[in-house]
């Protein structure tokens, strides 16, 4: 979708785009200027496989300070990106037929990642009701014998869910019973949550070997370009995925991982002030989408997405007389129609929701529902 917004802005067409999963901030002064000073400073070779141990110590030091968990520095491996880091713990962890339990919605890549390991994906369906979160009672009916890994994101995307640590512990109360399975918790949406604070199912001292835990620093000082990720995870598992890497990227940017040190060295100001202008545009989004007949959604408690249900505008017809039959018929259908670029919901598991980005100004954001709800308006 994003493509394809380009292609129609290309010819002219003025486009806003709700499509793209990143911060529309620019990255903090303070991060650049560590950056320029690592190139004046010729950090310019090869770097460590695992990261500079300055960078896994300021990772460790930042998993104490904010979430009270403690980790030593062989068991942090950097990565270019936390993608990077999703797929080495996968293709260290998961063998030919072993099944990986994935709750949906989830990040598009997830299901890819486990192919491209040969492991087989099995999905929780959730909905807008439960807030798209999953019961402790559906975790256990998915188990298997095969299972060897469950994968999530809190806060989540595409649906901006948010598990609390009572939700988290009735989890935790599942996978005590099933010590083979390792849980592969994403939370690179965590600065980006408007409830109390970040909970991290590793805080669960049954289970914390068991955890990996996958973070980096696109989402909270908006340096997606960097590509800059993380794993903390037991050292046996720390170690695998160093091997991994070391036969395939290596170590990652010294000028992004010199940029990181003084990232998390130096608070949080800036990831408070973004923070605060998603609170708001969260509210302005929910407001409007509330404010089109057909559409029903929830008010997500973190990342910067909404993913609203539109199945009621499922066999209708736009003016050409085509049918809307999925998700992305809307969605195509939406930027041709509404010149607006949104995602299909069946990129993330279900086909009945869009996702939309609310990482945009509050002027693009207002426009952008303007023309959805008349775009809506006329199919027939």
């Amino acid at each position: 979708m994003t493509k394809l917004g380009r292609e129609l802005a290309a010819k002219g067409i003025n486009v806003i785009s709700l499509s793209v999963g990143e911060p529309d901030f620019n990255t903090p002064n303070h991060v650049k200027e560590a950056a320029k000073k690592a190139l004046d400073e010729n950090y310019t070779r090869y770097s460590p496989v695992p990261g500079y141990p300055e960078l896994r110590q300021a990772i460790v030091n930042k998993l104490k300070n904010e979430n009270g968990l403690d980790y030593d520095i062989s068991q942090i491996v950097v990565s270019t990106g936390a993608k990077q880091s999703l797929s080495n713990v996968i293709l260290t962890l998961v063998n030919p037929g072993d099944e990986v339990i994935i709750p949906t919605p989830y990040w598009v890549s997830y299901s890819e990642m486990v192919t491209l390991a040969e492991g087989k994906a099995v999905y929780i369906d959730t909905e807008i009701e439960s807030d798209f979160k999953i019961t402790p009672a559906q975790l256990e009916a998915a188990i298997t014998p095969k299972s060897k890994v469950f994968m999530f994101s809190s806060p989540c995307n595409p649906t901006g869910s948010v598990y609390t640590k009572d939700e988290l512990a009735a989890l935790v109360a599942v996978f005590e019973k099933h010590p083979n399975i390792f849980i592969i918790s994403d939370e690179i949406y965590e600065h980006i949550n408007f409830g109390d604070q970040h909970e991290s199912i590793a805080q669960f001292d049954s289970i914390k070997d068991r955890v990996i835990i996958v973070n980096g620093f696109s989402k909270a000082f908006a340096m997606t370009g960097w590509r800059l990720g993380y794993i903390a995870a037991n050292k046996e598992i720390a170690a695998a995925n160093d091997k991994m890497q070391g036969q395939t990227t290596s170590g990652t940017c010294s000028i992004a991982q010199r940029a990181g040190i003084v990232a998390y060295e130096q608070g949080l100001e800036s990831v408070l002030e973004m923070k605060e202008a998603f609170a708001r545009r969260r509210q302005l989004v929910y407001d409007l989408l509330n404010d089109i007949p057909g559409v029903k959604t929830n008010l997500p408690q973190g990342a910067f997405y909404f993913f609203p249900e539109i199945s009621s505008f499922f066999g209708k017809k736009d003016p050409e007389g085509n049918e809307i039959k999925n998700s992305a018929d809307l969605a195509l259908y939406l930027l041709n129609y509404g010149h607006v670029a949104t995602v299909g919901g069946d990129s993330f598991g279900n086909n009945n929701y869009i996702r939309l980005s609310y990482a945009a100004s509050d002027e693009n954001l207002k426009e952008a529902l303007r023309r959805i709800k008349e775009a809506l308006g006329k199919l027939a």
